[in-house]
């Protein structure tokens, strides 16, 4: 099998695996306890708390953790517009689908949003955001990274508006982090999410940074885990999964992302030069180490994607929690593509695992399945 989907998740490490064992089975005490086994596991909570805090420029205590981005980027969103009580917020029309859906959820609860255009390459026009702020703009919410196309927004501008505007700025980072350096307070950043599984970390883990002064109300009521901001036993496994995958991600970012990005370069110029009508989705330089995604004229990607698969590689066509959708992606109209075109696309997503031997491989099967859908008109 050759996986090349790490957009959607990564494989656990195996180092972040053994990190994450003894809290199974041996040191499995609750961390709210004040028994030996139920410090120890605080102890490691914590130790992964400042771990995640390092790699980012933060402080511990501006670390909170959730059940992954999804839930992060909903409590970021309705806390910061429930601490307000109303006014505007501004996004875009790329986001992931945790931060529209939840902007509409406020539009319904009487919140105004402005959903900004993106250009060509899904990147956020300065001048378009500057305007679009208004007297009453309490949030501003722009993902770091692109999930489907890989476009690196410009964050540290806007951080740097809205902090003189004196607005919030949230980003969700969830494929950012871990991929290129993030220092929050010097991108003026004062929400951001993260989640463990896109950087060889566990699923059903991640967290959501509050600088230090916001006053943001709890997400989840109950007991006073988190600071009494998010009730619940804590996941020490993923916690200490999350805290270990962050360490290795930042120790091994330098040569991991210059030889993803290696990689990505010569997929993509194959796949540009070797089949016809192929068309590059995203900026061609800021972009993410690993992301490739292209659209192939005359086919639909879901077919591409199960042919893909029946050869055993592994892809998609754009964001894993709309697997299935029959509209084509959001992200894909939002920057000019027809119907058509959108309909064809292929995300492709490199990992450190992966080799020139393997898109090779796929480079020759891909060619392979595009050539026949066109004959097939399917």
């Amino acid at each position: 099998m050759i996986y090349l989907d790490n957009a959607a998740t990564t494989r656990l490490a195996p180092e972040v695996l053994e990190e994450m064992l003894p809290y199974f089975s041996e040191n499995y005490g609750n961390p709210g306890s004040v028994c030996s086994m139920g410090t120890a596991a605080k102890r490691a909570v914590n130790g992964s708390r400042e771990s995640i805090a390092d790699s980012m420029g933060a402080e511990a205590g501006e670390i909170y953790f959730t059940a992954g981005g999804t839930e992060a980027d909903n409590w970021a969103l309705k806390a910061a517009a429930l601490a307000h009580k109303g006014g505007h917020i501004i996004t875009t029309r790329i986001e992931h689908h945790a931060v529209l859906r939840t902007c509409s959820y406020l539009e319904e609860k009487g919140f105004e949003v402005t959903w900004l255009d993106v250009d060509r390459y899904g990147m956020v026009r300065m001048e378009e955001l500057e305007a679009a702020v208004r007297p009453d703009t309490i949030l501003i919410s722009v993902m770091f990274a692109n999930n489907e196309i890989g476009t690196l927004e410009p964050i540290a501008e806007i951080g740097a508006l809205a902090g003189k505007r004196g607005i919030l700025f949230h980003t969700d980072a969830v494929q950012a982090y871990g991929q290129v350096p993030i220092r929050v307070r010097e991108l003026g950043i004062d929400l951001m999410s993260v989640s463990a599984h896109k950087l060889n970390g566990p699923k059903g883990v991640g967290c959501l940074y509050v600088r230090n002064g916001l006053k943001l109300g709890p997400f989840v009521h109950g007991g006073g885990q988190e600071r009494s901001r998010r009730a619940g036993t804590e996941n020490v496994p993923g916690i200490v999964g999350f805290g270990a995958a962050a360490r290795r991600a930042v120790r091994n970012m330098g040569a991991r992302t210059a030889r993803e990005t290696a990689l990505r370069d010569y997929l993509l110029e194959r796949l540009l030069k070797e089949i016809p009508d192929c068309r590059l989705n995203g900026h061609p330089r800021l972009r993410l180490p690993g992301n490739v995604n292209v659209s192939f004229s005359g086919i639909v990607g879901e077919s591409l994607l199960i042919m893909l698969d029946m050869k055993g590689i592994c892809a998609s066509s754009g964001a894993a929690c709309t697997s299935g959708a029959l509209e084509p992606s959001h992200v894909l109209l939002a920057i000019g593509l027809q119907e058509e075109e959108a309909r064809g696309a292929l995300r492709l997503t490199l990992s450190e695992e992966n080799t020139k031997q393997e898109l090779d491989i796929a480079v020759q099967e891909i060619k392979q399945c595009v050539l026949r859908l066109r004959e097939m008109h399917i």
